[in-house]
């Protein structure tokens, strides 16, 4: 998955302002307890940490 999807896809399901909370402050333990935010500065590809957001919250099918 493209950064820019995964990004259209947190907009689409949390809004534009809610995204970016969720992106910083969520810890996933799908992601061994990180943020949106520190998975990817590890470089953690972008479809492995939107299934772990699918896990946490309940998104709609059509956009996982």
């Amino acid at each position: 998955m493209r950064l820019t999807v995964f990004w259209e896809r947190m907009h689409t399901q949390f809004g534009d302002r809610y995204a970016a909370s969720v992106a910083k402050d969520h810890v996933l333990a799908g992601l061994g307890h990180r943020t949106v935010e520190q998975a990817l500065a590890e470089g953690v590809d972008p479809k492995i940490i939107w299934r772990a957001i699918c896990t946490d919250f309940d998104v709609p099918e059509r956009l996982h």
